[in-house]
């Protein structure tokens, strides 16, 4: 599945807090985000609208990595 050019950093938290990510903080642009497991798993996200391609599509494949899911559903979720 092709990944959608127009996704937000807002979008991007509110899909990973449905899987059950919580934000931690903000440091500058950057929010961060951990899902308490298990396993436990923290991701960075910058606050940037849109996020570049290669950015999403290097948390998205780490996320689908660390919750043991398809890239395919996670990217189906954005």
């Amino acid at each position: 599945m092709k990944l959608p050019g127009d996704v937000s950093a807002s979008r991007l938290i509110r899909v990973l807090e449905h899987l059950g990510y919580q934000v931690l903080r903000q440091r500058g642009s950057h929010i961060r985000l951990r899902h308490d497991g298990p396993p436990q798993h923290s991701v960075s996200v910058p606050n940037h609208d849109p996020l570049k391609k290669g950015t999403l599509h290097g948390i998205v494949s780490e996320v689908a990595r660390a919750r043991s899911m398809l890239l395919e559903d996670l990217i189906g979720q954005l």
